[in-house]
């Protein structure tokens, strides 16, 4: 009996993969928990779609994340703080305020996509990766100036 897959199950297969099972196995258990459906020429051509149509919008968010970072190219992105005289920053410079920065440049990044090697504590001049996709990754230099 073949079945469609509708997630990943360990041992057997990916989630959209077609693949032969025992009648008892699909029937007693694949079908009715919700793990697969049965591999009808009808079912077939729909997850072949659905498996087509995803991968268009999957290059869709790609292509928007390579052109984002095109656009941020070597853009310098400066956070004004308090500042000791030493040069130590009061507290320490978050995504958040990353995220804030790159906004009023006109550039919308998620918090979450900005990573941190070290945290920020001082007057200086940093490098932070942004996490635009699986596949795209930008590096932006962070300059944190005293107020």
């Amino acid at each position: 009996m073949e079945v469609i897959l509708k997630e990943d199950i360990k041992g057997l297969g990916y989630k959209n993969d077609i693949v032969a099972v025992k009648p008892g196995y699909g029937r007693n258990y694949l079908i009715p928990q919700g793990f697969a459906i049965i591999g009808s020429p009808s079912n077939k051509k729909m997850i072949t779609e659905n498996v087509r149509q995803a991968a268009h919008k999957a290059e869709k968010v790609k292509q928007d994340a390579e052109d984002l970072a095109k656009a941020i190219g070597d853009t310098i992105i400066e956070i004004k703080t308090k500042a000791g005289e030493s040069g130590k920053i009061f507290g320490a410079i978050t995504a958040l305020q990353v995220s804030d920065a790159l906004a009023v440049k006109g550039f919308a990044v998620d918090r979450k996509k900005i990573g941190f090697d070290t945290s920020i504590k001082n007057v200086g001049e940093y490098k932070l990766v942004l996490d635009l996709h699986k596949e795209v990754k930008h590096e932006v230099t962070v300059s944190v100036v005293a107020e």
